[in-house]
């Protein structure tokens, strides 16, 4: 979490008067936001019907799911992502 990040890099600031933490603190905290935002978005775009889908894009949608339901490296992949991502 981006507190994680900033909290590191207080104590090293504070203790220590290294300042990299606080330098890559923006860096590290969006590259964590922009992982949180393409899981919603691939998440949203499976489970969600949209009105002016066309038969191609539910087809994608069916065998996005069914791909997830068969696959072990999938679901760990969204369970690693569901619950949080590691730092």
């Amino acid at each position: 979490m981006d507190i994680h990040y900033l909290y590191h890099a207080m104590l090293a600031h504070y203790r220590e008067g290294e300042s990299a933490g606080l330098d890559n603190y923006s860096g590290k905290a969006l590259a964590r936001v922009w992982k949180a935002q393409r899981f919603s978005w691939w998440m949203t775009g499976m489970l969600h019907s949209f009105p002016d889908a066309i038969e191609y894009d539910r087809k994608l949608q069916d065998t996005e799911l069914a791909y997830l339901f068969s696959s072990e490296a999938a679901q760990r992949s969204l369970a690693e992502n569901y619950v949080g991502l590691p730092f």
